[in-house]
C-alpha cells in the first residue's frame, strides 16, 4: 500500500493525560458500581483475581512443598485446647500461630484468623481486640480456629513487617504477597487436620487482618464464608505496606475486591468511629448488587457498632452468629464467655527455642523467591509470557491512542513506529527518520509519557503511589503499545518498531505486549537487568518476576513471526 502525499497529523495536546492529573492514593475516596449483567461481572472478576495474584507475586504461585508442621505444646481448657503451632509456608520460612480446637469429637468448621496491627499481634487481649477470646469461644462451640502471625510479629521473625524498595518490587516480593501466601498455606494446614470439615472453611480478621481476609476471599475458592472487620471502605484503602503492593489497586479498590467473594456468604462489620462509618449506607448497597446478579442478595450482611476501630466483644459476637448460621446451623446460638488468658510466653512457639534447622535469613528468603520466580518464567510459553507482561504493564489500562501526542507521516507500508528518548521532535531530527522518509516509508513519531510535549507535573509523593498508579516507564510502554495497535489498524498490516537509546526498552516491551503483530530487532545482551540500573532507568514493578527481557524477547519473537506472515 502506498500514499502519494506526505501528511503530518498532530494528535491531542500535552498536559491533559489522566495519569498525571488523576493519581489516587489510599485516602482518595473510592466508589464502586457493579456491572449490569453477570457475564460482565465474571469477566471482570477473573481479570481482577489475576491482578491481585500478580501484584502479590503469586501468579504463578510458588510450588507448594510438602507442608511441615511443628507442634510445640498444648494447653487443656474447659471444652477446648490451645496449641502452639508453626508451619513452614516456604522452604525454610516459618509462620507461628495458635490452634484452638474443640474437645468434642467429629469434624468441625474451621476459621483462619489473621490479626490486625495490634501491639501484641495474635496475642492481643484488650477491650478493643482479643484474639484469645475469639479463639476460645469459637472452639468451645465447635469450631477450629488457627490464629496466625503477620510478618514481624510474635513468632514470625524471619522477615520484617515493613519492607519495600525497587529491588523487591521488581520481583513482586512484598509483605502483602508473603502474607497472602501464608494465608493460603494456613488454609492448607487446616484442611490437613483430621477434625476439620474442608467444606466449612471460613476466615475473619480486623484492620490489617480484614485486608488479608478479603484478599484471601477474592482469590481462594476454598473459603465458604468470610467476615472482614472494620476494613472494607471507600474512604481509606489500607495504610500499611502489608496492605499495599504495586499494581494491586490500579483501576480498582477494596470495595470491588471484597465483592469478588460473591455469591458466597460475607459479613461486613463496621464502626462509626473509623473509615467504615459509611458502610451500611454506601459500600454495602453497592456491593449487594453483585450478590443480586447471582440471585443471592441475602448472603451479604452488614452490622455496625458505635465504637472506634476495633474487633471488640460485640463485633466478635456478630461474627460468631454469622458463621454459626452459615456453617453450623444445627448448633445453638451463643454469647461470648470470659475465658482464661494464657501467659504470652506460654503461647509463643519459639520462646526459649531456636528456629528449626534450615531456617532462612531474610536475604536468603529473597534470593530463594527470585530463583523460584526465574525458574517459573523460563517455563512459560510465549503467550503466557505476553499475558504476564501485560499485567505488569497494566496493559488493559493503556490510554486511547487519540489521547497521545503524535505525528503521522504518510508513505508506503509497512509503517514504522520510531521512538526517541526525547520525543517526536528529536526523532524527526534523527538520521534514521531521514532515511525512512527518503525511502518513502510511513512513519509515526510520538511523545510517549513524560517526554517532549508530554512532560507535565505528576505527584508521586504518596508512599503507596504504585499501588494505584503505573510507573513512568510502564506508562511509556503503554503508549508505544497503543501506537502499534493504531498503526496496525490504520494500515491493516504488521508494524515495524525502531528506537534509539533508552527508548529501546519501551520498544522491546511494547512489541511484546501489543495486541497487534510487530517486529522489533533486539538481542538480550543489549539490555542490562541489574536491579539497581533498572530502578534508575527502567523501573516497572513486577518486571523481573514476569521474566523481564527474556519473556519480552519470547513474546516479541512470536509477534514478529506474525509480521513475516
Amino acid at each position: 500500500m502506498k500514499w502519494p502525499l506526505v501528511l503530518t497529523l498532530v494528535l491531542t495536546a500535552a498536559g491533559a493525560d489522566r495519569r498525571n492529573t488523576e493519581t489516587p492514593n489510599t485516602d482518595t475516596r473510592a466508589t464502586f458500581v457493579a456491572p449490569d449483567n453477570l457475564d460482565a461481572w465474571k469477566a471482570r472478576r477473573e481479570a481482577l483475581r489475576r491482578q491481585i495474584l500478580a501484584a502479590a507475586g503469586l501468579w504463578p504461585a510458588p510450588p507448594k512443598h510438602p507442608l511441615t508442621v511443628l507442634f510445640a505444646g498444648r494447653v487443656e481448657r474447659d471444652g477446648y485446647t490451645v496449641e502452639k503451632v508453626a508451619i513452614e509456608t516456604l522452604p525454610g520460612f516459618w509462620v507461628g500461630g495458635n490452634l484452638y480446637r474443640p474437645k468434642e469429637p467429629g469434624r468441625h468448621p474451621a476459621i483462619l484468623h489473621p490479626h490486625g496491627h495490634w501491639p501484641y499481634g495474635r496475642l492481643e487481649n484488650s477491650a478493643l481486640c482479643s484474639t484469645p477470646a475469639l479463639g476460645a469461644n469459637f472452639a468451645r462451640n465447635g469450631f477450629v480456629v488457627f490464629a496466625y502471625d503477620m510478618l514481624g510479629y510474635n513468632d514470625t521473625v524471619q522477615a520484617p513487617h515493613d519492607f519495600t524498595g525497587p529491588e523487591y518490587q521488581l520481583w513482586n516480593f512484598t509483605p502483602l504477597g508473603l502474607q497472602l501466601w501464608n494465608s493460603i498455606r494456613a488454609a492448607d494446614f487446616l484442611e490437613s487436620l483430621p477434625g476439620v470439615d474442608p467444606g466449612g472453611l471460613a476466615m475473619t480478621g480486623a484492620s490489617g487482618g480484614g485486608t488479608q481476609t478479603f484478599l484471601m476471599a477474592a482469590v481462594d475458592e476454598r473459603l465458604a464464608a468470610a467476615a472482614p472487620v472494620n476494613m472494607v471502605s471507600g474512604l481509606m484503602q489500607g495504610g500499611c505496606v502489608c496492605e499495599n503492593a504495586p499494581g494491586l489497586r490500579i483501576g480498582t479498590n477494596n470495595i470491588e475486591i471484597a465483592a469478588l467473594f460473591a455469591p458466597r456468604p460475607m459479613l461486613l462489620v463496621s464502626a462509626t468511629g473509623d473509615w467504615t462509618r459509611e458502610v451500611p449506607k454506601v459500600e454495602f448497597p453497592a456491593m449487594r448488587k453483585v450478590w443480586e446478579l447471582y440471585g443471592q442478595a441475602e448472603r451479604l450482611e452488614v452490622v455496625q457498632f458505635d465504637a472506634p476501630h476495633n474487633y471488640h466483644k460485640e463485633s466478635r459476637e456478630s461474627v460468631y452468629e454469622f458463621f454459626r448460621k452459615r456453617l453450623a446451623p444445627d448448633r445453638p446460638a451463643w454469647r461470648e464467655r470470659n475465658t482464661p488468658v494464657e501467659k504470652l510466653q506460654d503461647m509463643l512457639v519459639f520462646h526459649g527455642r531456636r528456629l528449626p534447622e534450615g531456617a532462612l535469613s531474610f536475604d536468603e528468603l529473597f534470593a530463594q523467591w527470585k530463583r523460584t520466580a526465574r525458574a517459573a518464567a523460563r517455563r512459560m510459553s510465549a503467550e503466557e509470557a505476553r499475558e504476564r507482561l501485560r499485567v505488569a504493564f497494566a496493559w488493559e489500562r493503556r490510554p486511547k491512542f487519540e489521547e497521545l501526542p503524535s505525528r503521522w507521516h504518510e508513505g508506503r507500508a509497512p509503517a514504522v513506529l520510531l521512538l526517541h528518548p526525547d520525543g517526536m521532535a528529536a526523532a524527526e531530527q534523527s538520521d534514521e527518520f531521514r532515511a525512512l522518509r527518503a525511502a518513502g516509508r510511513a512513519v509515526l513519531v510520538m511523545d510517549v509519557f513524560q517526554t517532549g510535549s508530554a512532560v507535565a507535573q505528576r505527584d508521586r509523593s504518596h508512599r503507596h503511589f504504585l499501588t494505584f498508579n503505573v510507573s513512568d516507564e510502564a506508562a511509556r510502554v503503554q503508549d508505544a503499545a497503543a501506537a502499534i495497535e493504531e498503526l496496525a489498524r490504520r494500515t491493516r498490516q504488521p508494524v515495524e518498531v525502531r528506537a534509539t537509546g533508552r527508548a529501546r526498552w519501551w520498544a522491546l516491551f511494547a512489541a511484546a505486549v501489543a495486541g497487534a503483530p510487530a517486529r522489533f530487532d533486539a538481542v538480550a545482551e543489549e539490555f542490562d537487568e541489574d536491579e539497581a540500573r533498572l530502578a534508575r532507568e527502567f523501573f516497572v514493578p513486577g518486571l523481573l518476576h514476569a521474566g523481564g527481557v527474556e519473556s519480552a524477547l519470547r513474546a516479541g519473537a512470536a509477534s514478529a513471526a506474525q509480521f513475516r506472515k
